[in-house]
């Protein structure tokens, strides 16, 4: 059996390189052209040519988003962009087009085409018509629960990816309009401005429901699913994905080195209770909001929700980045620091 793939954001070259030597198998990151979180520092081709070497050297592979949701002046260089990714020698595109798909298989036929959870993919009969499209693995809705993975994974001969931790949204991945109604910024062209996460006065007829104390928000708290791991690899799935290439060095360090010990340990067959706490107890020391399970048990109840609290206290402060190490000392060398 093949060992499922922990894929790790990056936001940047040294993020990339963190998540790597942290113990990801594969990263995905975003160009600078056609992709979405447009905020990011993104990659130019320059510095995803030295991000597929470093991955390379270290057996690791790279993933570019090419998630927009494009309009007609968007697929203009589309072509172009996909033959550089492939003679760079990315191993797969995540994609939320059909026309992206149609293309990238035409023109650049090396590149894996992996299908974005953009397009809010929930059942096998998607999926085996994506596989006719020549789709090569579907990163599934985060609205599915586990019953559904499992049944889904069963069902199709395509490779499927999941979410497991990190931001969640309000609603079915990439079909809100908020942001774009409410400041002009498209959220499927790279440009979500997370207007869910802002914080409402609500008004009933003339009155406001709550004052200025007591705002009202409506995004969900970030997915954490540590405990459900050993099922999702048992359920036959591909890939363990993990959101956030907006986040810090020290997130992505944190939540990678936690999932690494736990994967490791689960084909090991030595995961207690004692073991699993531990993790827990990492993984809340990269947190910035609350978390939950998402879907995993089903629909997500209120108390997944966050109703006017959108942060949550970080158990552990980043202090410094360790540049050199003495093996024999044990200790950061004098020039660390």
């Amino acid at each position: 059996m093949n060992r499922i793939e922990l894929l790790s954001p990056a936001g940047d070259l040294e993020r990339l390189k963190i998540a790597i030597l942290y113990g990801a198998d594969a990263v995905y990151i975003g160009g600078k052209k056609f992709s979405l979180r447009s905020r990011a520092s993104n990659f130019d081709l320059e510095t995803i040519e030295e991000a597929v070497k470093f991955a390379k050297e270290h057996h690791a592979r790279v993933h570019v988003t090419v998630n927009m949701i494009p309009h007609e002046d968007d697929l203009i260089e589309l072509e172009e962009y996909l033959k550089e990714l492939e003679r760079i020698g990315v191993t797969a595109i995540i994609c939320a087009s059909l026309s992206v798909v149609k293309c990238a298989k035409k023109v650049a036929p090396k590149l894996e085409v992996h299908l974005s959870t953009q397009h809010s993919t929930t059942n096998s009969k998607a999926i085996e018509f994506w596989k006719k499209m020549g789709v090569d693995r579907v990163v599934l809705a985060r609205e599915c629960d586990l019953s559904e993975i499992r049944s889904v994974s069963e069902s199709t001969a395509l490779p499927i990816e999941v979410f497991i931790h990190g931001g969640m949204c309000i609603s079915y991945s990439g079909r809100c309009t908020l942001s774009n109604h409410m400041t002009n910024r498209d959220a499927n062209r790279g440009g979500c401005a997370q207007s869910c996460r802002w914080k409402y006065r609500m008004l009933e007829e003339e009155t406001f429901i709550h004052d200025s104390k007591h705002l009202f928000s409506m995004s969900s708290k970030d997915m954490m699913a540590a405990r459900y791991i050993q099922s999702l690899i048992e359920c036959g799935v591909t890939s363990l994905k993990i959101e956030g290439r907006m986040k810090s060095t020290y997130y992505v360090a944190t939540v990678i080195r936690a999932y690494r010990m736990l994967i490791d340990r689960i084909y090991e067959g030595n995961v207690d209770e004692e073991f699993m706490n531990k993790i827990l107890d990492e993984l809340s020391r990269s947190e910035n909001r609350p978390t939950a399970v998402g879907f995993y048990e089903g629909q997500p109840k209120a108390c997944d929700q966050l109703y006017g609290i959108n942060g949550a206290g970080v158990t552990q402060e980043y202090i410094a980045s360790i540049l050199d190490y003495d093996m024999e000392t044990h200790m950061p060398s004098q020039e660390s620091f």
